[in-house]
């Protein structure tokens, strides 16, 4: 909630510690931000061992940037809709898979610049 005693910096400062909350809350209580971030550090590491070039990294980190904030926001759809109707409802199931499919064309597209930027180096290896 917005202080109106709050200065401009003072209220950013507030709303940053806010944003950090969420991603904590994220990390700490969610399975899916938890195996989208064991997928990301493996991805990392992949990173490291073929040394990628700097706009390898560039969208590698992009790619894993889409995939959370799409669990992010897919988590937030569902908890609204469950806390707006807690009993299941066709409409409200509708709503979830809806969003649902954004993490998912989220992670076909960062498979698919995995591909890009790893398959070319796992060829040279053979």
């Amino acid at each position: 909630m917005k202080n109106p005693n709050d200065g401009f910096f003072r209220g950013r400062l507030r709303s940053l510690k806010f944003a950090f909350r969420g991603a904590w809350l994220l990390i700490t209580t969610e399975d899916s931000i938890k195996a989208q971030l064991c997928i990301a550090l493996f991805a990392i590491g992949l990173g490291f061992y073929f040394d990628i070039s700097n706009t390898e990294w560039m969208l590698q980190f992009l790619a894993i940037g889409l995939v959370l904030v799409a669990e992010a926001v897919n988590t937030a759809i569902e908890e609204i809709a469950d806390f707006i109707h807690p009993e299941f409802h066709v409409k409200i199931g509708f709503i979830k898979d809806i969003a649902a499919g954004a993490p998912t064309f989220a992670a076909i597209i960062s498979l698919i610049i995995a591909g890009f930027i790893y398959l070319p180096k796992i060829n040279l290896l053979f």
